[in-house]
C-alpha cells in the first residue's frame, strides 16, 4: 500500500552517513538562500523594480530558479527519490494556473521537479499561510518572490488576494501560480472533520482529499482568465468539443495535479535526510479554461467534481501503486543539475567570503540589506516604478 504514513517502515533507515549528509544539505541550502537573496534577489526585487516590474520579476525568477533547482537535484540525484509523472503531456508554458491536492507539508517542493523539467522553476508562486512570512530569511524570500500570504479566512483574505492577483496580470511576466484548494495539508483528523462537514451539508464524502475551498480558487480563475499562456491544438483529436475549440485558435490551460507517495508521506526532514519517500507520483491533467464555468457557483461545483475525481484517482493509486499513463517526462539531466549546483555553490562561496573576510563595507551592505528586507516583508512593501521600461 502506498501513501499511508504510520503503517509502513521508512524507505531507508536514518544512518549516520545520511544524517551528516542531510545536515550538510541544510547548511548549503540555507546559506545559499541567504546569499542569493542578499546579493542578487535584493537588487532584482528592489532597485530594478523602480525601473521595470517585468524585468524585476524576470531577474528574480532567474536567480531563485537557480536556487530552487538545488532541491530536485538533491531529491532525485543524491537521495535517489524516484519521481514519476503521468497523465497529459505538459508544454513549456510560461504562465499557467496550477491546482493540486495537499497531502503533506512538502507537496509544494515536489512541484519544483515538474517545473524544472519545463524550465519554469523560478516562475512558481504560491498562496501560503501568512505565518510563514515571519520566518527569518525564507519569509524574506517569499516576499521577494511575491508569494501571496493569507489568513485562511475569506473575509480577511478576499480583498488582499484580489489586489495581489491584479499585479499578476501582465502576460509577459513569468508565472506558475499554485493553489492548494484544500487550504491545509491532509491528516486523518482533518479528513474526519471534513467528512463530518460533508455529511451535514449534503456534499461528497472524500477519503483521500479534503473538501476544497472554492472562493480562493474562483478569485484566481476570475482575475487571471485572459492573461495565461495558451496552447495551440492541431485539431487532430476525435473529441468534437476539442476540435471546435481548436478552430478558435489557442486555449488557456489549467494544470490539475494529483500527488501520491510511496510508501510514506515525507516530512521536510525526511526529504533532507533521504529516508522518505521512495517514489513521488504526479498525475497531470491539462484543462482548457474554456471548460471551466465562468459563474462562481458553477465553478465551485466544477472544483468539487474535480476533487471527487482526485479522490478516486488516489484510491486507485493506493491499490495499484501507480497512476495511469506513466512516463510522460524524462529524467532530469545530471550534467545540467551538476552545473547548476556548481554555479550556485560557487556564488555562495564567493559571497560568503566577501561577507566574512573582505572589506567592512560588505558587512555594512549585508546588514543594511537584511534590515531593509525584514522591514519590507513586515510591512508588505514593494517599490513602484519611477520610470517605465
Amino acid at each position: 500500500m502506498a501513501d499511508d504514513p504510520g503503517k509502513q517502515p521508512r524507505h531507508r533507515n536514518l544512518t549516520q552517513l545520511r544524517m551528516v549528509r542531510g545536515i550538510f544539505c541544510l547548511i548549503v541550502l540555507v546559506l545559499s538562500a541567504f546569499m542569493v537573496l542578499v546579493y542578487f534577489g535584493f537588487w532584482t526585487a528592489i532597485p530594478l523594480r523602480t525601473i521595470s516590474v517585468h524585468y524585476s520579476r524576470v531577474g528574480t525568477s532567474f536567480f531563485f530558479g537557480c536556487w530552487l533547482a538545488l532541491w530536485p537535484f538533491w531529491f532525485e540525484k543524491i537521495n535517489k527519490t524516484k519521481v514519476v509523472i503521468s497523465g497529459d503531456s505538459v508544454p513549456s508554458s510560461k504562465r499557467v494556473l496550477v491546482i493540486a491536492n495537499h497531502r503533506t507539508e512538502v507537496d509544494w517542493m515536489y512541484l519544483w521537479d515538474l517545473a524544472l523539467r519545463k524550465g519554469c522553476v523560478g516562475s512558481l508562486r504560491y498562496i501560503l499561510k501568512s505565518s510563514l512570512m515571519k520566518l527569518p530569511v525564507f519569509g524574506w524570500v517569499f516576499h521577494v518572490m511575491e508569494f501571496i500570504p493569507v489568513e485562511r479566512k475569506w473575509q480577511a483574505d478576499a480583498l488582499k488576494l484580489r489586489q495581489m492577483l491584479c499585479t499578476y496580470k501582465d502576460p509577459q511576466d513569468p508565472l506558475w501560480l499554485v493553489v492548494f484548494p484544500e487550504g491545509t495539508d491532509f491528516t486523518e483528523q482533518k479528513c474526519i472533520r471534513s467528512q463530518k462537514y460533508a455529511s451535514e451539508n449534503g456534499l461528497p464524502i472524500l477519503k483521500n482529499v479534503l473538501l476544497p475551498k472554492t472562493k480562493g480558487f474562483y478569485a484566481c480563475l476570475e482575475e487571471l482568465r485572459g492573461s495565461l499562456d495558451a496552447e495551440w491544438f492541431s485539431g487532430e483529436s476525435d473529441e468534437e468539443e476539442e476540435v471546435q475549440l481548436a478552430s478558435m485558435g489557442k486555449m488557456e490551460k489549467v494544470y490539475d495535479i494529483t500527488i501520491g507517495y510511496k510508501h510514506n508521506c515525507p516530512s521536510f526532514l525526511d526529504n533532507a535526510f533521504g529516508v522518505d519517500p521512495a517514489e513521488v507520483h504526479m498525475h497531470v491533467r491539462c484543462i482548457a479554461i474554456a471548460d471551466i464555468p465562468e459563474s462562481e457557483n458553477e465553478a465551485a461545483s466544477w472544483l468539487m467534481d474535480t476533487f471527487c475525481d482526485k479522490d478516486k484517482l488516489l484510491s486507485d493509486f493506493h491499490s495499484q501503486g501507480h497512476f495511469p499513463h506513466e512516463g510522460i517526462e524524462s529524467e532530469l539531466s545530471t550534467a545540467k543539475c551538476l552545473a547548476n549546483f556548481i554555479f550556485v555553490t560557487t556564488l555562495t562561496a564567493v559571497c560568503t567570503y566577501l561577507t566574512l573576510f573582505s572589506s567592512i563595507w560588505f558587512k555594512i551592505y549585508v546588514s543594511s540589506a537584511c534590515a531593509f528586507l525584514a522591514t519590507a516583508t513586515y510591512f508588505n512593501f514593494r517599490p513602484s516604478p519611477i520610470v517605465s521600461l
